[in-house]
């Protein structure tokens, strides 16, 4: 069975930054949208809010120390979180409009990745990640170019330190784009 992304944090129990603090916001709203059809999932969201309430809590409260820092990196979490949600949202959209032109269904493309309807659900909403064997299959079957289903953003804390490795490299024909 495959593990999903939301049952990985459930099981850690806890949010520890500000990252996954957007992400559970998001995945919140995910799971109360999709819980209308799999109530089943109802048990997973309140998990995540007891999370984020616990989180809220525990960093935002009106005892806690709010410094610009702190500040700084919710407003960069947030832009983060919301730029992957903006790519999972394009990504959702050009494979329902793939499907659709093809002439099948989730559950048809479930089969063909092997994967139930529920599951195949959750990865084209964005709740669990696709694999890398699903995506390239959608890439060879829909003709949907990579960069439209794996995301290709460096963080930046990762881009800067690719750069400081060029750096000492001393090879300036290189250079991250």
């Amino acid at each position: 069975m495959k593990t999903h992304s939301y049952i990985k944090l459930i099981k850690k129990g806890n949010i520890s930054d500000e990252i996954e603090l957007e992400r559970a916001f998001i995945l919140e709203r995910k799971l109360y949208l999709m819980a209308k059809e799999n109530p089943e999932l109802s048990e997973s969201r309140n998990a995540i809010r007891t999370m984020i309430k616990d989180y809220e809590n525990k960093n935002w409260n009106s005892e806690s120390v709010i410094s610009d820092e702190k500040i700084i990196n919710s407003d960069t979490a947030e832009i983060i979180v919301e730029n992957e949600r903006i790519f999972l949202s394009k990504r959702k959209e050009i494979i329902k409009q793939k499907i659709t032109e093809i002439g099948i269904n989730q559950q048809d493309l479930g089969l063909i990745l092997g994967h139930g309807k529920s599951y195949i659900s959750e990865l084209i909403n964005g709740i669990s990640p696709f694999s890398i064997k699903d995506l390239i299959v959608i890439h060879k079957l829909f003709k949907i170019d990579l960069e439209y289903l794996i995301p290709t953003i460096i963080n930046q804390n990762e881009s800067l330190r690719i750069n400081n490795s060029i750096l000492k490299l001393n090879k300036p024909k290189m250079a991250l784009v």
